[in-house]
């Protein structure tokens, strides 16, 4: 035994620690940085170097940007703004700016404020990323009417920065880069995407025009055009509805300098209108960058134009105006909304949501009182807007209501299974089911829950793989017909979102293998049977622990490996050993620990499923591909995929 444990003390000493060096960290984990290796992650380099061009033009030194995607998938991002500095830099004299800022992470010129007082480009490892996940970029610069050009390959440069000669009637910065397939696989850029990419951000900044050149083939996608909108997001806003029907003959639209009313740097600018022929949606950007889950400026767009109705209901004596919710807002509100600030904080390095908690009360303050003058000087389209509104709040009343009556009979006189422990509220909001696995979780759930709102359905197994499954043999299956039973819905064509007895539709399994197979199986059944239930966000996972640490009164739980080794690492702040015990299943972890893990609200984790909506018909593809019944496309996935796969547990 001596031998054995010595034996492991000598195979991890300090030549097992590795340091990553320059760009490495961006190929080993790229997901960090683009969240992922996708189709979706690659179109995002394309994002990552236009965001700069974008920053120069809204700084006020560009005024033209060129997109071209070439015959063999390399894209070429080219502006007339002041070019990257090729310049010795002061810190690497050995090294031009360009390399320094193309070779190494969080180097850039946003940082300080002094160049540019908004940017898309914020942590300084935009360009470094392309650059370390391409296996071939030029970079050609025309400063001082001198042209420069420097190469690299995943990363490291093939030389230094070279003077190609005079360049009179040109300046500025092109990109020319060709994605790994190394990293990406069989991915390539689709210029449907690139076109759509390309017309939004010349939307968002009424001063620049941007040109589009594709050699590629694809569908309907003109090879060429240009895009320049004065008029801004009040022309998105109009083509993206086209012909459908409005209440306002005209959007509500504006744009509002942050130095007007709060002396700081930066701008909102909106549109918005409300249709019956669609459902609404609300796009949001910051500094041109796309935030898809919104964030701080959307909250504060929303709280503008919520109090600004409630207002004018008050006004026009229509008392059922103070029950408008948010929510009403957005059933038929189609809006944009555009802020640029300075030091934004995002979630993530993708930027997909605005944190800056002051973006929430300059954009509501600078929104408000424009919307207040608008229903003011419109009174035909504002009572017709606030008639749309009390209908829309008064059917949701009604159906919480019916709901509320569905629930208490369904509890009274319905059979729900036998399995099911229910929750004793009687409104659907707030309510959550969890699905568990066996009994033995069930039990410990049952003492953890809260009785209120939480319910329980233990599953027997695992459930029926649909993919594939006749209806009869669905309709027979004991568990299928209990969770339909439970959330009070059918299937396919007969299920209604409005009828789930639920808030919150909670999938709870192991963390391990057998755990994640039943996860992705009572998903697969959700998307092709109650797709509408992911569509309006109420199912989710749980996130339960693998690890519990103690050290004296000091408790710690962890979710994976990593994060059990970074405490072990630096410790629980107590005194004496820490011990570590590890789940092997919720079954075995007691009513505290499952409770203060995985079910309280203020102390869980959890994680909403949702289907990408730049890739919806991708989703469905995946699903087949994964579970249907066809092994050679699993087969197939796996080794495209398997060389992404890091840690297996088996």
């Amino acid at each position: 035994m001596s031998d054995l444990l010595s034996g492991q003390s000598e195979a991890y000493d300090a030549s097992s620690i590795e340091v990553l060096e320059g760009l490495e960290p961006v190929r080993k984990r790229p997901g960090m940085y683009i969240g992922g290796t996708d189709e979706r992650a690659l179109h995002h380099l394309v994002a990552e170097v236009l965001d700069n061009s974008m920053d120069e033009a809204v700084a006020g030194h560009a005024n033209r940007i060129e997109v071209e995607l070439h015959a063999d998938y390399a894209v070429t991002i080219r502006d007339n703004g002041r070019g990257i500095p090729i310049d010795p830099h002061p810190k690497f004299p050995d090294k031009s700016a360009l390399e320094v800022i193309l070779c190494t992470l969080h180097a850039g010129g946003k940082f300080s404020g002094k160049a540019y007082q908004t940017s898309g480009g914020l942590h300084g490892v935009g360009a470094s990323v392309v650059n370390a996940l391409s296996d071939h970029m030029r970079v050609e610069v025309a400063r001082n009417r001198e042209l420069f050009v420097q190469e690299f390959s995943r990363g490291l440069p093939q030389g230094p920065v070279a003077k190609v000669g005079p360049a009179p009637n040109r300046r500025g910065t092109s990109v020319t880069f060709h994605a790994d397939e190394e990293i990406f696989g069989s991915h390539r850029f689709r210029p449907s995407l690139l076109m759509k990419m390309v017309r939004s951000k010349a939307y968002l900044f009424s001063g620049v025009e941007i040109r589009w050149k594709s050699a590629i083939e694809d569908g309907d996608t003109p090879m060429e055009a240009s895009f320049h909108f004065p008029g801004g997001l009040a022309d998105y806003l109009g083509e993206t509805l086209g012909g459908a029907s409005t209440y306002s003959d005209r959007p509500f639209a504006g744009t509002v300098e942050f130095a007007e009313k709060f002396n700081a740097p930066g701008k909102v600018e909106w549109a918005i209108n409300w249709t019956p022929s669609r459902d609404g949606f609300i796009q949001s950007y910051c500094n041109t960058v796309p935030t898809r889950e919104g964030g701080t400026h959307e909250a504060g767009f929303w709280a503008a134009i919520l109090k600004g109705i409630k207002a004018y209901g008050e006004l026009a004596n229509n008392k059922k105006a103070s029950q408008i919710t948010r929510d009403d807002l957005m059933t038929g509100g189609c809006a944009l909304v555009s802020c640029f600030i300075s030091e934004p904080e995002f979630v993530g390095q993708t930027k997909d949501r605005l944190a800056t908690t002051e973006a929430s009360r300059m954009v509501e303050g600078a929104v408000r009182d424009h919307f207040d003058n608008w229903l003011a000087t419109d009174p035909k389209a504002a009572g017709a807007i606030l008639d749309f509104l009390v209908l829309r709040s008064e059917e949701r009343l009604r159906r919480r209501q019916e709901k509320e009556t569905q629930r208490k009979s369904a509890t009274k006189k319905l059979r729900l299974p036998g399995k099911l422990v229910d929750c004793s509220a009687t409104n659907r909001a707030g309510t959550e089911l969890f699905i568990v696995e066996g009994d033995s979780a069930g039990g410990s759930a049952k003492m953890a829950r809260d009785r209120k709102t939480q319910a329980l359905l233990p599953l027997r197994g695992k459930i029926l793989n649909v993919l594939g499954a006749a209806s009869s043999k669905m309709g027979q299956n004991a568990e299928i017909n209990d969770l339909c039973q439970a959330l009070g819905v059918g299937l396919g064509s007969k299920f209604r979102v409005d009828d789930l007895r639920y808030d919150k539709i909670i999938i709870m399994t192991d963390a391990d293998v057998d755990g994640a197979h039943i996860a992705a199986l009572l998903m697969t059944f959700f998307f092709t049977q109650m797709r509408p239930m992911i569509d309006h966000g109420h199912l989710y996972l749980a996130c339960p622990p693998l690890f519990r640490l103690t050290q004296g009164a000091r408790r710690v739980y962890c979710i994976d490996e990593a994060e059990k080794d970074a405490y072990l690492e630096r410790g629980l702040g107590g005194k004496g050993k820490i011990d570590v015990s590890r789940f092997k299943g919720l079954g075995e972890m007691d009513a505290k620990d499952l409770k203060d893990t995985t079910m309280n609200p203020e102390t869980r984790k959890l994680i909403r499923v949702s289907i990408d909506e730049d890739f919806p018909g991708e989703t469905g593809d995946l699903v087949e591909r994964l579970m249907g019944k066809k092994p050679e496309l699993r087969f197939q996935y796996i080794q495209e995929n398997a060389r992404f796969v890091e840690d297996v547990d088996v």
